[in-house]
């Protein structure tokens, strides 16, 4: 009886012994972030796949000299474009690390994002947490980028903009739960980043190709409404509630020579329609705080606030106005009607959005909380 015992015992080992199912991990490649441009009426997919040798030790600079490598192929369909790159691949991919994805302006057309993006997120190994970009700039030349100090790929502003984000809360990162949760809701636009090659940086060796913010592009279901470059849409800052921190550069009224650099933080946004029988209006209040690095002895802490709400508003109207050129709610004011008065919503709206004008931000009212500096003295450093 025991002997038998132990024979099934052994049986049993052996069979618990591997998992003839599982695929290897040094065995199978993986994608990092994908790029989709469309020219003579095919699609084109840049797949970057990327060595994780040493993702492990993120913190220090990767020694691998290639960090990764980018292939290319064309297909009438995404799918077909994909197959093909399949064809040159030495091993199976995994998709369950991809992290963004990049569109040309080509691709953003027609509404051609809407099955590009189904077609992605239909994969079992994908997520909703892709961040999305577009682009003016040579996918490759981008996807070949490297971060500075050359940090692990995965770190780089692309796969994890939310690390810069907090520091500089200038262009929102834009995933696809929240693009189609925007282009789903009124007002059925959303901006998303563009990115560029970047060259502020270099090394011994020279000069190193990164990737910057751009500007952002708008987007409907349909179409794509055009492309806004990074100084026309500094108002888009503060009417995000996300912002974290951003700045501001004021000139003082008693003293145009006079240029102060302030940070913003803590900023509350808070948008009222005001529902007439014709049209409706908006109501603009944004609150914050302001933090002073530089001193100038002639200047006063009230000059310093003025100049920083009329600059602010300003910022906020001026984009506003370049948005409505390209028949877009950059400021998504329509949802706030949505969400605040649904009834007037529906009687003003035509295909989600309400009919807007140059007039429809009836007021901005900017209120600084607080004035600080980084010191506990609010007096220049040098006295002159």
């Amino acid at each position: 009886m025991n002997k038998r015992i132990l024979i099934i015992a052994l049986i049993l080992s052996a069979l618990l012994s591997g998992c003839w199912d599982v695929d290897e991990p040094e065995r199978m490649l993986y994608i990092h972030g994908v790029g989709v441009d469309f020219k003579d009426g095919e699609y084109e997919v840049y797949a970057q796949i990327i060595d994780f040798t040493n993702t492990a030790k993120t913190e220090q600079p990767v020694t691998n000299p290639v960090q990764s490598e980018v292939g290319h192929a064309k297909g009438k369909t995404i799918d077909d474009a994909i197959f093909k790159l399949y064809h040159s691949i030495d091993q199976k991919v995994f998709w369950g690390f991809f992290s963004f994805i990049i569109f040309t302006e080509e691709a953003l057309k027609d509404g051609r994002a809407n099955p590009i993006i189904d077609n992605f997120l239909r994969y079992r190994e994908t997520r909703y947490q892709i961040w999305m970009y577009g682009t003016n700039d040579a996918i490759q030349d981008i996807l070949l980028a490297t971060p500075i100090i050359n940090k692990a790929l995965i770190l780089s502003k692309l796969g994890d903009p939310e690390n810069s984000y907090e520091q500089e809360s200038f262009i929102k990162p834009i995933n696809f739960r929240e693009l189609i949760i925007g282009l789903n809701e009124p007002n059925h636009e959303i901006a998303i980043p563009f990115i560029s090659v970047n060259k502020t940086w270099a090394n011994e060796k020279g000069g190193t190709n990164t990737t910057a913010l751009s500007g952002v592009g708008l987007l409907s279901p349909k179409e794509f409404k055009g492309y806004m470059p990074a100084d026309k849409i500094r108002g888009l800052q503060w009417m995000t509630k996300d912002t974290k921190r951003g700045e501001v550069t004021v000139k003082i009224d008693s003293n145009d020579s006079v240029e102060f650099t302030v940070v913003v933080d803590k900023l509350k946004v808070k948008v009222k329609p005001v529902v007439r029988k014709s049209d409706v209006k908006f109501d603009i209040d944004l609150k914050m705080n302001v933090t002073v690095s530089e001193f100038h002895g002639d200047v006063s802490s009230e000059e310093i606030k003025k100049g920083v709400i009329k600059e602010v508003e300003k910022e906020v109207k001026d984009t506003y106005k370049d948005a409505l050129n390209q028949n877009t709610d950059i400021y998504r004011l329509s949802e706030y009607l949505y969400r605040n008065n649904f009834k007037a919503w529906k009687k003003h709206q035509k295909n989600g959005k309400v009919e807007l004008n140059e007039d429809s931000i009836q007021n901005i009212n900017v209120k600084i909380k607080k004035l600080k500096s980084q010191r506990k003295s609010f007096t220049e450093t040098i006295d002159k």
